[in-house]
Order: C-alpha cells, then structure tokens, then sequence
C-alpha cells in the first residue's frame, strides 16, 4: 500500500535489533485518515472472503480491527492481556513478545469467540508471528474457524509470514520490510 509505505520511509524510526518504530502515526498517535485508508485496503484484499468476526489483540491491533469492523459492519473482539476478575468462560494461551521481551497470558471470552465463527484478524506488526499463534490457537480452542491475518506492517526477515504462509493461511501484509540493517528501512516494492 503505496500510501503507508511512503509514511513510513518518511516518518518511521529504526532501532538496532530489528526495530521498526512507528508510533507517531500507527500504535501511539494514530493517524485517523491513514488508518481509514488501510482498513479500505484490507476490505478490498478479503472481499472474496467469508467473514463473521474481527479479532485482534491489545493494545495496537485495536485501531486497525475496529476500523475493519466498521467497514464490514461486524463486532469486533480483542483478546486481552490480563485476565480480568469479571471474566468466565474464558479461552486462553501464552504469547511471547518480541518488542517487550517477555511472555503472557491473552485470553478471550467463550462468548465472543465461538464454535462456527469465521475470523479475520488484524494487526499492527506480523515480525516472528508469536501473536499470530497465539491467535491460532485461541481460534481452535473456541471450535472457530481463522480464515485470514491481515497485518499493517511485516517484518519478512523475522519469518513469521513465511511460518503462516506454509500453513496455508490467507495473509496479507499492507507493507512488508526486507530489512533495517544499520538501521536503514528497506520495503519491498
């Protein structure tokens, strides 16, 4: 998506480590109209696809998923860091976190993520695809069924993609970096 890539060569900072920041536009300050532009583009890119449910993860998939949500005109359910004390029936899984260094507990209710749902999920960064499956498993504990990732942002050296990819699951990725080598922000054409 030539408008996001152009953000981020323009706007984007990179860190040692393989860290791509882009916080003043997409998972702090958020630019609403990009945002929009990008749900767009994801609505276009799943049209042929069967959907009844958008699921993300918190706290920076929550943008883009509710923007989805809004064009498809579907609820939209995010699974959540911290298991609240309100919460029963509750599916759950441990994803490690590339960014923070750590693992965690998300979970998600059984009775927004259920048997037969068809689900698409959104998110900001796809690197080694720890959330992703995570995500997965979520969806198979809950007898639902993941018909699509899409993502903002991929990291292609970091192999996630390739991983979901050979499990034949339908992802798409509105910019994909090759490389921030020497700290240098690469995209693919």
């Amino acid at each position: 998506m030539k408008a996001l890539k152009e953000r981020i060569l323009r706007d984007g900072k990179c860190f040692e480590g393989g860290i791509l920041k882009v916080d003043n536009f997409i998972n702090h300050q958020m630019d609403p109209i990009l945002m929009k532009s990008m749900a767009v583009e994801f609505v276009r890119r799943f049209a042929s696809t069967n959907i009844n449910k958008v699921l993300t993860i918190e706290a920076s998939g929550i943008a883009p998923a509710i923007m989805v949500g809004y064009l498809l005109e579907l609820p939209v359910v995010f699974a959540k860091k911290k298991k609240p004390s309100t919460m029963e029936n509750m599916l759950t899984t441990t994803v490690y976190s590339f960014t923070k260094d750590r693992s965690y507990d998300v979970c998600v209710s059984k009775d927004y993520l259920c048997p037969g749902d068809k689900v698409l999920f959104i998110d900001d960064f796809l690197a080694n695809g720890n959330a992703a499956k995570g995500i997965i498993d979520l969806v198979k504990k809950a007898d639902a069924e993941l018909v699509g990732m899409g993502f903002l942002i991929e990291k292609s050296f970091q192999h996630g993609g390739d991983y979901l990819r050979e499990q034949n699951i339908h992802v798409e990725s509105l910019a994909i970096i090759d490389s921030l080598d020497n700290c240098e922000i690469k995209i693919k054409e």
